[in-house]
Formats: C-alpha cells, sequence, structure tokens
C-alpha cells in the first residue's frame, strides 16, 4: 500500500511542476501591480529572449558571409525577403534592437499581456492588418467613427513578436531607428526615433523611455 501511495504522491507531484504558473487565456481579477508585472514577464521575456537570439545569431552569421564573401545566394535571398537591395541596408535589418524597448512596447500595447488582442490573439504589439485574408479581429471603436480597424490574430506569441521585428525591419518610417541602433547601444535614444509607432508621437516615445527606466529593463540587454 506504500508503494501505492508514493506512486500516487509523485505522479501528482509531476503533474504540478509541469502546470503553467500563468496562461495567456486566463486574466485574473483584480491583480496587483506586481502580480500583473510578473505574469507579463512569464509570458512574454523568454519569447522574445529567444527570438532576439535567434535573429542575433543570423545577423552574426550574414556578416560573416559578407565578409568572406560566401552564400550570396542566401544574402540575395534575405534581401527579396527584407525588401531591400544593399548588404548594408540587410545588416541594418537583421540586427535586432535592445530587448529592453521591445517590452517597453509589448508593455504598453498590450497593457501589460491584459489586453483583449493579446489574450483572444495572442497580439503583442497592437499590429493592425490591412489584408482581408489574414486571421484577425475587430477592434471595438471605429476609427473616424466610420471604418473598423483590424487586428492581426496570431497563433502563438512568438509568431506576434517575429511579425513585430520584421516590420520593424521592412518600415520605411523606422529607417532612421535601424541606422541609429546598429551605432549605438543608448536605448533611450533609439526609442525618440519610434515615435510613429504611434500617434501621440512624442508622448508615446517618453512613455517608453518612463517605463524602461522605472521597470529597469536595460538588465535584460546584458
Amino acid at each position: 500500500m506504500k508503494y501505492i501511495v508514493l506512486f500516487i504522491s509523485i505522479f501528482l507531484s509531476a503533474q504540478v511542476v509541469h502546470q503553467p504558473l500563468y496562461t495567456v487565456a486566463n486574466v485574473p481579477k483584480n491583480m496587483s501591480v506586481s502580480t500583473k508585472k510578473a505574469r507579463f514577464y512569464y509570458l512574454i521575456v523568454p519569447i522574445v529572449q529567444k527570438v532576439h537570439k535567434e535573429l542575433e545569431l543570423k545577423h552574426d552569421s550574414v556578416l560573416k558571409d559578407m565578409k568572406n564573401s560566401q552564400n550570396r545566394k542566401q544574402i540575395q535571398e534575405l534581401k527579396k525577403v527584407y525588401r531591400i537591395t544593399t548588404d548594408k541596408e540587410l545588416l541594418l535589418a537583421l540586427k535586432p534592437h535592445p530587448q529592453s524597448i521591445v517590452l517597453a512596447q509589448a508593455a504598453i500595447e498590450s497593457a501589460w499581456a491584459t489586453s483583449r488582442f493579446f489574450v483572444q490573439a495572442n497580439n503583442i504589439f497592437g499590429i493592425w492588418s490591412t489584408n482581408k485574408f489574414q486571421k484577425r479581429i475587430a477592434a471595438r471603436e471605429k476609427r473616424d467613427g466610420t471604418r473598423t480597424v483590424w487586428l492581426r490574430k496570431f497563433d502563438t506569441l512568438e509568431d506576434s513578436v517575429r511579425e513585430y521585428y520584421k516590420m520593424i525591419a521592412t518600415a520605411k518610417v523606422y529607417k532612421e531607428f535601424r541606422a541609429l541602433r546598429y551605432s549605438s547601444n543608448d536605448v533611450i535614444q533609439m526609442v525618440e526615433k519610434l515615435d510613429k509607432y504611434s500617434e501621440i508621437g512624442e508622448r508615446y516615445t517618453k512613455k517608453l523611455a518612463s517605463i524602461i527606466r522605472y521597470n529597469k529593463l536595460t538588465k535584460y540587454d546584458k
């Protein structure tokens, strides 16, 4: 009998270990600020770290190939993906920006992982959809009172992070941001170039800087 009890105890313990602390779909009611942030970091930080590392390795690999004049065909294919023509532009597109900035934007755009778009669509960064064939959900409020705003619906949070990085890497409005991130490690200076991400412009970049400072997010850049 004691062996049966021991087996059941071990089995139940194993189930508890594998039970996630937080999930996307479950947003606890009346969370304290500390709990809300803990849930946010638990759900998002590992994914951001994973994607950032992959992009970093890809950038370093392409840079090495360029220096050694290797794999030019693959490099040309990447240029098509990122819709650019020069080696320099490709390196600017591939280099991932600091995770502190990613996390600050994720915090704002997902309301610290509690927004409807986050919970129902795995959309961390408020990425819009203009393609009716994409998976998407409608915002509750219409633009100018008449036009429906659609937001992308992603299968996973990881897909959302990848699409966000690609958007920053390809959109013309972030050209100055890409150039600056390649030459500087000053995240506060970098966020000033993200004023086009939001309609509130400079107020948005100041909010980003404030979140980075207050939450000491640069620790994720080390």
